[in-house]
Order: C-alpha cells, then structure tokens, then sequence
C-alpha cells in the first residue's frame, strides 16, 4: 500500500529585516565576494541615509549629493541621479514578449502613481468581503462595522453583527470549520457565540487554550496581534501574518491548536498571497503527517516559499541572473489557477507597478511570466473566480486599478506556454457603476458563477453580473440557468449599506415588523397604517443615479448665485438662541453682541449674561454643556463650566484653526439623549465656503478640513448627523444639495430638478423613529416655498415642494424645529408662526398668527384651496378669539410694540414646547428689551401640562404662552416688578424673573 503526504501550498508576503541600502537590489554574498571592479551600477531609484537624531534609516529624495566632510570640511564628492531608463523583465528563461523587452515604459510603483494622481483612490484599509454561502455574505465596512446580507427566501436584508464597544473597529471575518472568527484593528480574535435565546454575541478568541500540548508555542504566539488573514481552500484551517512578522496557523478550532511556523531569516511575513491549494493528483492521508509549504512576498516584494518537510523550510523565489530589474511585488492576495497537464500550477501576482505577473510550475520547473497590464491603468487587487463551465475557451481573472475601474483578463484554457504575449482583447474593461468607482486594493467576492461583488469607494456594494441573472432584487440563481446564456455580457448593479457606513439600507431586526430576517413572511403594516408589500421593492440599478459625483454638474448657476450670497446679519438671523438643557435653560445673543442665558435655577427663572471682550454673532453649536459661539471677527468660542467657573476657549487659535461663519442647525431632539462616542466632533462652515470638522470628544480637541463640493462652495449645513449617521447635508452656494460622508470622507451631489434652487438657509430633519431610516429633510427654496427631500426604503429619494399657506406669504427664514416627525414649524413674511403637519396621509397648513392680534379674522371653518385647491388652511377658533380679547384689552400697552413674529429661526425648547422672537427687540433705559413667543405644546391630561415661563421685558413686561393642542391661552400684565399672575385653567402661577 502506497503511503502520500499531502502537500498544501501558502503564499506569503515578507518584509525584509536586515539592513539594505538599495530598495530593489538584492542582498547577496557571493555576489560580492565575485566582484571585481569597484565601479558603481545605479539599478535602483531608491537610496537612504542614517539620521543620527532619530537614530532609524530616512529614505532620500533623488539627486542626492554625496558629500565628505573631514574635521568640519565637507566636500562634493558625488552625486545619485534618477534612472532615465529601465529596461524591463529581460530575464533569461522568463517568457517576455519581445515587444516589451524594447519597450520604454516603466514598471515604477512610485512614477505611476504620481502620473495619474488625481485618479488614485485612497486604501479602505477596514473593508472586506467574505462568503458564508449564497444568501449569505458578510462585510467589514469603512467605519469598522460588521453587517451581514441575508437572502431570506423573499428579498435580501441586512443583519448587524457589530463587535462590542470596547474591541474597536473589525477588520476581516474568517468562515473556518463552521465557526466565525472577527479580527479588530488591534490585532484580536473575536469568536460568535450564540446565547440560551439564540442571540448572537462575540468572545475574545484566545491564542493560548488551557491544557494545550503546545503551551509553549501557544503562550508565546497569544501576546502577538494578527494583522490578516486567509482560509484554506478546503475550509479547514486558516493562516495568519502577525504584526511582528511571523505565520500563524490555526489548525483545529475545537480543541484549538495554534502551530507558529515563525519567519524565514532576515524577512518578516507581510501577507498570504494564497493557502492550502492543493492539485488534483494529492491524495490526503494522516494530517499530522501532511507536508506544508508556504510561499511568502517580502515588504520589498521578494517571494518565499515555505516546505515545513524540507530543509531549509523558507526558500526564496528569485528572478533569474542577468535581470536588469527584479520585480517588487505588493503585500496582498494572489490567484491560483490549474495549468494544462497533472504537473502545472500557476500563482498569479501583482507588483508595486501595477503589473501582473505569473509564477508558473510547469513540469517541475518554475519560472516568470510577465503579463502587464492595462495601457495606462495600475492594478491592485485580483478577484478569483470560479473557473467551471461558464467558459469552456478561456479563464477568466477580474482586476481593481487605482483609478476604480474594473478590467477582466482572459487566457485560454488550451494555450501554448507563452501566455504573456497582450493583445488588445485580452483586456476587457467593464469599467465601474455610474457615479461610482471600486474600492482601490480590496478584492472582489463571486458568491454565484457570473455574479460577482465588489465594494465601492463610498462604502456601498456593487454587483457585476451578467445581464438578466442578478441584481439588488434578484436572490441566489439556478446554475443550470447561468450555464444556458448565450450571451455574456456584464452589467452593474448597485447595492446599498447600512447607516454606519452612510447609507440607506435597514437593519433587519425583531423589533421592526416590515422587515423581517429570517422568517421571510409578508411584510406587516407599519407604524402609519400602511401594508408595504415585498413585491414592491426599490431598484437598486436606479436608486444609486440619485447620487451624483459633484464633479459631474454644471457650474455656471454657481457663479451667478454666489454673488448674491449672505446678509450682514445672516449668523445672528440664523443662529440667535440654542437650547442647551431643555426646558431649563437657552442662550441668546442680541442685536448688540451680548450673549444671555435664560435658566431655571432653584424655581426662579433668571437671566445670567456671559461676558466677553468681543461682540458675538451667534450661538452655532452645543456640545456636552458646552456652547460654540462665533464672534464679530469669525472666531470660533467655547463657553463652557470648569468646577464652579465659566471660561472661554478659542478654538480659531488652536492648530490649524479656522474662521467659521455657520454651523450644524440643531443639537438632537428635545428629551432624546445623545449618544456620546469616542469620535464625536462638530462641523462648521468657513469663510470661504468649506466643510470644517471640528473633533470634540475626550476634549481632544482638532480641526479637520473636509474641503468643499469641487463645483461650489458651501453656504450652510441643513443637518448633522441627525437624519444620517456619519452624513452632514449641506447647501451650496449654487442652491443645490450635497452630502458628505464622514467615514469614506467623500462629497456626492443629488439629483435636484434644475428650475428647484434652494435658498441659502439651514434646514430641518425628522425621522418618525430612531429604528426606521425613513424620513425627511425640510428646506426653503429660493422663491420662499417649503420644500421637502423625503426618502423611505420603497421609493427612495423624492423632493415634494409644500409651497406656501397663501399666495401672498413667503418664508424668508430657516425651517423652524420639527415635532413627533410630523409637525413642522415655520415664520411667514407676514409675521405669522405657520405649522405644517401630516394628517393621516394628508399634509395640512395650520396658521396660529402671532401674540395680541388685533384683526384676526375669525371664522367657524375650514379654508381650503386658497393657494392650489389641494393644501387645506385651518385656523383654530378658539385660540384666534382669546387672542382677539386680550389684544383688544393690551391694545393700549402694546401700542408701541411690533407683536409679530420675527424671521429669526426658532427653537426647541422642550418635548412639547419651542421658542420664537418677536420684531421688536430693541434697548431702551439702559434695560435689555427682549421679545420671546414661547409655543407650548400642551399634553391631553391637564395635570400633566408643563408651564413653561418665557419672558417679554420691555415695552409692556407680558408674558406670552400659547397652548396649541387641547387649551386656550391667556395672556396678562405685570406689574412692573417682575411679578406676573397668569390665569390658565383656573390655576394661580406666580412666576418671576430676574436680569
């Protein structure tokens, strides 16, 4: 009986260790010991020097001049130039097209990158894609979030798989032996476990099992983080390079048995090219008994091979003498194909140049085959797909450029030995989906024959399939179905993420009825009384046209826009009050530049005056019980509580701080507590029009600039974070809306009808609950209609213009604050608080004038149709005649007094109530005259209403409160010593206030 060792195959990528001088040449004794002229052979561009401070090596930048310097003398001696000419792979024995030995171009990672710099994406460092199955495939995103997309017999839905809090940001995920393994950026393990409830959580995997045999390896190898990974073909094992240059190997999961097969000499491994493939012709015998061979790149781009049954174990892959150039290879994972013939094998490999070559063993000979790639487009990462019967011709291999593209590189099956000769059609380009690009250096997945996926620069998914058998709405298909196309064209189809990397897609949850997991039953009505079908389903090929690339507009409407910009007293309109503690306290600043608090303390509300040197112009943020005020100059203050004092920081002084003249509108909602994370921060705009951030948590405090839309600067932000996470939506000074996205750091325009042109104000968003994405964003277009950006997960992105109550009114100012995400707020050019509120499924206007209203006209009816015969007006009776009384009794004490409401963007106070200005503040007797409107939202119960005091000082000292839902309001004088006795439903309130 015939006794065989399996032989495994792994491909590794090394960083060399020991001292070089020469970045692409070799370090190699006998060569030296062989040479015999002294004369200097430039064969590299990269040189360095010993820095003597630092103590380390520092690379130089080309001319260098060698200089001799003898008791403080120093001369010129020399000089390294730049190479104006490298030949390429004119290896012997390599097979090189000869049209390529004679060519001119350079296989320089250094020089193609630079020549196409503004194509080059950046590296997604954290993104991964990995296959459980068909319907199930799990992904690393860009903001360090782990989610699952799960077929569940009806439609694909997103599952959230988050590591805790406290492991940081994942990685990759590894599928071995039927358990899932999560890596963090700190180098750790975490195993899925599932809970007595069939919850799933994580547990810190550890290298180091209690009563292993291996103790020894094992404690040694658990104090060293892994930096990545790669699964056996067979699924059994996986093998890890670690921080510290060593492969790991994972063997056996239950009982765990952990092998380090340490590093070759002088090297260190910096990634696996390729694991565990095996030939068809090995038979398996006893594992214990298997031979290992590994194959592993340094950082340098040298590959090594491992054979743990042969001495010596690490060999090193060389290319042959009379090279003119070795070639440097990029630390990432190969392909590895089955030649013709039992005893041919080749490893595909990419360089720091872009290029792909081959390492081919053919009849127990290895040897290079440079493929290029190509023209003018750098490759990073190779995608392997499944090379069964979709293609009896040719083999397929799927690259990702720089730039984002996608090409496809076709050898035949049947094929002498030379493969390396290009003709034009081996290189098809699928290119990549509209207004999008691939993630650079990250590799594709094929879940199904024909049907591959890729992440995309802005943290989506992308589906290259061929045409009729994928898509977002499209589930695992039928192989026999794929095998019968005729035609294999390739198409694209955009898929969307979850809200951690920016996106729209749901989390699949119990909590949430509509959508279901795992079930896959009709979806059930949601919180509005509306059956969604699953039948109806949003098209991925289109939802992603709404996002456009900023660069891909039109900007001559920016320049004519743009010079009609700002108002003096834009920031103090917009900007004026901020809640700090609801229903406590908020700040103002007057017309004047003086900043005020108005706070509950002890059952007395008093004003207390925060002083400063310098004028301010609002109030543009809120942090932790900090303010961030803006002065007159564009500085950017904190006001914040240290012990028992107040003090000041100026932000604009710190590290590359800058002048700001906006921020984000609005803190959160009124009794819904924030998340604190460890990467909070604030976003202001400058000067001149960018996207600031401004990093706040932990108090490290640091400016980042995020730039602007390269068609248009910035004139204001309409909501950060509130509507998306991790997204700030901003207006431009063109009138049109973009996003920025603060996990890929990355700008998109969407599609705005080109006759709608918002107004340069901030906005409002609501969302109907913190489970469900859907929602709205509230904005003023520039003829002073409302209008609404509106998207649900059936539908997408809609804009519906609201217009305005009456043909004769507009809104000159910002969107007021939205309640129960359905009752919207706003200031009409007359003077008038306007409520714009969803009636079931209808919109309606609801007018509630302004205090002490002399000539409201009253009547007992619903007015409709005024402005387009579809919106209805509805004027609450018995709120117009108290007022129509007590204005008529104040009319003599408010003579002096413009009672209507001013254009300043209103509040949020309370759950229930929020705050407007009057006209008519002003300074009168050295006193400040402020006018306050304060909207009291009432509850049903009466014993339950929250009075909240708002103050009117000056002219005639009222006090103004308006109980919207369910009460009258009364409105009465004081007595001129801050006394005030307001009658509301009988109850006596004595309320005072203090300057």
């Amino acid at each position: 009986m015939f006794e065989f060792y399996l032989k495994i195959f792994i491909w590794v990528f090394l960083s060399v260790s020991f001292f070089a001088v020469f970045g692409s040449a070799s370090w190699c004794p006998d060569h030296l010991t062989q040479q015999t002229s002294p004369e200097f052979k430039q064969k590299t561009d990269r040189f360095w020097e010993f820095e003597e401070q630092s103590n380390s090596w520092v690379e130089v930048d080309l001319p260098f001049d060698l200089v001799s310097c003898v008791n403080g003398n120093c001369t010129k001696v020399g000089s390294i130039d730049q190479t104006t000419k490298k030949e390429e792979f004119s290896e012997r024995g390599s097979d090189v097209p000869k049209e390529k030995k004679n060519s001119k171009r350079k296989y320089d990672d250094a020089e193609v990158l630079h020549g196409n710099s503004d194509m080059v994406l950046p590296l997604r460092r954290r993104v991964s894609l990995t296959k459980m199955s068909e319907t199930s495939i799990w992904v690393t995103g860009e903001s360090g979030s782990i989610y699952e997309r799960f077929w569940n017999g009806l439609q694909w839905v997103i599952a959230p798989h988050d590591l805790p809090l406290s492991a940081g940001h994942a990685v990759s995920v590894f599928i071995v032996n039927q358990t899932i393994l999560a890596l963090s950026e700190a180098g750790i393990l975490y195993q899925m476990h599932l809970s007595e409830s069939s919850q799933p959580f994580w547990v810190e995997f550890t290298l180091t099992p209690e009563g292993s045999r291996h103790s020894t390896e094992t404690e040694q190898s658990s104090a060293i983080p892994i930096k990545s990974g790669v699964v056996s073909r067979d699924g059994e094992r996986v093998y890890f390079s670690t921080m510290n240059g060593s492969l790991l190997e994972l063997s056996e999961v239950e009982p765990r048995r952990w092998i380090n097969h340490g590093r070759p000499p002088g090297a260190n491994v910096a990634a696996i090219a390729d694991a565990a493939t095996i030939r068809p012709e090995v038979v398996f015998t006893v594992r214990s008994q298997r031979s290992l061979r590994f194959w592993d790149c340094s950082s340098t781009g040298d590959l090594y091979e491992f054979d743990r049954s042969s001495k010596p174990s690490w060999k090193k892959h060389i290319w042959n003498e009379g090279s003119t150039q070795e070639i440097s290879l990029i630390p990432s994972t190969g392909c590895t194909l089955q030649g013709n013939g039992a005893h041919s094998m080749s490893l595909f490999l990419l360089t720091k140049g872009g290029y792909l070559v081959e390492r081919r063993l053919h009849q127990r000979k290895w040897k290079w085959i440079v493929h290029g790639n190509p023209q003018n487009h750098h490759l990073t990462s190779i995608t392997p797909v499944s090379q069964e019967e979709l293609n009896e011709k040719i083999f397929s291999l799927f690259f990702t450029t720089s730039a984002g593209s996608i090409f496809e590189y076709r050898l035949p099956k049947h094929s002498g030995t030379s493969q390396g000769n290009q003709s034009p059609e081996k290189w098809v380009s699928h290119k990549h989906p509209l207004h999008a690009k691939v993630a650079r250096g990250i590799a594709g997945l094929q879940f199904q024959v024909g049907r591959i996926l890729f992440p995309l620069d802005d943290g989506r998914l992308a589906e290259l399939h061929l045409s009729g058998i994928g898509g977002e709405g499209s589930g695992p298909t039928p192989q026999v179905n794929v095998r019968r196309k005729t035609s294999f064209k390739y198409e694209w189809s955009v898929l969307d993420s979850p809200e951690t990397e920016g996106w729209n897609a749901e989390y699949c949850t119990e909590e949430r009825g509509p959508l279901n997991c795992i079930a896959g039953m009709k979806d059930e009505p949601n919180d509005s009384g509306i059956t969604r079908s699953t039948t109806r389903r949003r098209k991925g090929s289109q939802g992603h046209q709404v996002y456009l690339s900023p660069s891909a507009s039109d900007s001559s409407l920016a320049k004519s826009l743009e010079k009609k910009y700002f108002t003096e007293n834009w920031i103090n309109t917009n900007f004026r009050m901020r809640v700090m503690h609801a229903g406590i306290s908020f700040l103002l600043i007057t017309d004047d530049g003086l900043t005020f608090e108005y706070l509950h303390t002890e059952n007395v509300w008093l004003w207390l005056r925060h002083e400063h040197s310098t004028v301010m112009k609002g109030v543009v943020g809120h942090y932790n019980g900090s303010f961030f005020l803006v002065d007159l100059h564009g500085n950017l203050l904190i006001r914040e509580r240290r012990s028992n004092e107040l003090a000041w920081i100026n932000c604009t002084a710190m590290r590359k701080g800058r002048h700001v003249i906006g921020g984000p509108p609005w803190d959160g909602i009124p009794g819904e507590t924030l998340k604190v994370t460890a990467e909070d921060a604030l976003f202001f705009v400058s000067r001149n029009g960018r996207l600031l951030q401004f990093m706040v948590a932990l108090r490290k405090f640091k400016w980042k600039d995020c730039r602007n839309p390269p068609n248009t600067r910035i004139a204001c932000i309409v909501d950060q974070e509130g509507f998306r996470a991790n997204i700030v939506f901003v207006i431009g000074r063109n009138g049109r809306l973009y996003q920025y996205n603060k996990v890929t750091e990355l700008w998109h325009e969407h599609f705005q009808s080109p006759h709608l042109v918002l107004s340069r104000l901030p906005g409002t968003a609501k969302r109907q609950s913190s489970l469900s994405l859907t929602g709205s964003l509230f904005m003023v277009s520039e003829d002073g209609g409302l209008v609404e950006y509106h998207w649900n997960p059936l539908d997408g992105w809609n804009w519906v213009e609201h217009g305005t109550p009456y043909k004769s009114v507009k809104f000159d100012g910002s969107p007021g604050p939205c309640f129960e995400g359905n009752q919207l707020f706003l200031v009409g050019s007359d003077g008038k608080a306007y409520l714009r509120y969803l009636d079931q499924t209808t919109w309606k206007w609801k007018n509630y004038g302004f205090p002490y209203m002399e000539k409201m006209v009253v009547k007992d009816q619903m007015r409709t149709g005024e402005k387009d015969g579809k919106d209805e007006i509805c004027v609450d009776e018995d709120i117009a005649a108290s007022l129509e009384k007590d204005a008529q009794s104040l009319n003599g004490l408010n003579r002096n007094c413009d009672t209507k409401v001013a254009s300043i963007r209103p509040i949020p106070f309370s759950e229930d109530s929020l705050i407007f200005e009057l006209r008519d503040g002003r300074v009168s007797n050295n006193k400040l005259i402020i006018s306050i409107f304060c909207f009291i939202i009432a509850s049903q119960r009466e014993t339950q209403f929250p009075f909240r005091s708002s103050s009117y000082i000056g002219c005639a000292r009222v006090i103004c409160t308006l109980r919207i839902v369910a009460y009258n309001s009364y409105c009465q004088t004081g007595d001129g010593d801050g006394n005030f006795n307001i009658e509301i439903d009988n109850p006596i309130l004595q309320v005072r206030y203090n300057i």
